[in-house]
């Protein structure tokens, strides 16, 4: 009979501890957002949009490191939900800028507040310099891995 190579447990995996931490702040956030309307992806392009003057989505795009087409998608959406507007360029009238409506620039701290406690709900229990420790150590993982695509869903 041939014996059978030991095969690790998923718990001995920092991918299974990463993840199971991912998935409950991730869904906890998604939740909080879904009840004001928005997706994630979405509170993201408003963030973005939020400190800039009107922008090209091509430059919008290449800024959150999304597609062109992902960038129009998501401003279709929060068009339809009167939080985006896009008019044309005041510099070049043949091309389009992308900017937030009155309601989108006043949701936007309301939605940042939801992000912010939220962390605090699942992060709270680390010391100051623990959190900073983990974000230092994420953010070297994501740059060693090249990793641009941002965590939208």
């Amino acid at each position: 009979m041939t014996p059978t190579p030991p095969v690790s447990e998923l718990t001995t995996h920092l991918g299974f501890w990463l993840r199971m931490v991912s998935n409950h702040v991730s869904h906890a956030f998604a939740a909080q957002l879904a009840d004001k309307g928005v997706t994630v992806a979405e509170w993201s392009l408003m963030r973005a949009l939020y400190d800039r003057e009107p922008t090209p989505p091509s430059r919008l795009a290449d800024a959150m490191g999304l597609t062109r087409g992902a960038v129009t998608k998501l401003a279709d959406r929060l068009i339809g939900k009167a939080l985006l507007a896009r008019r044309p360029s005041e510099a070049d009238g043949r091309t389009q800028t992308l900017a937030l409506t009155t309601a989108g620039v006043a949701l936007v701290p309301e939605l940042a507040a939801l992000a912010d406690r939220n962390d605090a709900a699942f992060f709270d229990l680390l010391t100051a310099e623990e959190r900073q420790t983990l974000r230092d150590l994420l953010m070297r993982m994501v740059e060693r891995g090249r990793m641009t695509t941002p965590p939208l869903d």
